[in-house]
């Protein structure tokens, strides 16, 4: 785990103003359903840094940042795959492609996300609520 947290300004250096927005949002939806541990790391060769929403030892969602460019990540194990089919008729094309384009590994799924904007933040809360259900009102 990253002893440095990235300050706002760094993160706008590294992201660029409209996308730190976006980063920010997405952070407050997922803060707004979900009490979660939120660890920084700095993530080695791919990303610059992670940022990790965990509780009782377990990853809901990994958020990522590097040069004008951020990752929301999800891991999907096999239950929760089959749980994610109910309801992939409620999720947009483009969702459902990126689902289907990610790689499968032996430990699940790994989806990974590259929002520009809000647009698709409904069905980022889909998702999340597949993988574990919401413990805030």
């Amino acid at each position: 785990m990253s002893e440095k947290i990235p300050s706002q300004s760094t993160m706008i250096d590294l992201l660029g103003q409209p996308l730190f927005e976006v980063w920010q949002k997405l952070c407050v939806v997922i803060d707004e359903k979900y009490e979660m541990e939120r660890l920084w790391n700095a993530d080695g060769k791919n990303w610059i840094y992670e940022y990790k929403y965990r509780r009782g030892g377990k990853t809901l969602c990994s958020l990522y940042a590097k040069d004008n460019l951020i990752g929301f990540m999800i891991i999907f194990g096999k239950n929760k795959r089959e749980k994610l089919e109910e309801i992939r008729d409620t999720l947009s094309d483009a969702v459902c492609r990126r689902y289907d384009e990610a790689k499968t590994y032996r430990d699940g799924k790994w989806v990974m996300f590259e929002p520009t904007d809000t647009s698709e933040f409904d069905d980022y809360m889909k998702l999340l609520a597949v993988k574990r259900k919401p413990n805030r009102k």
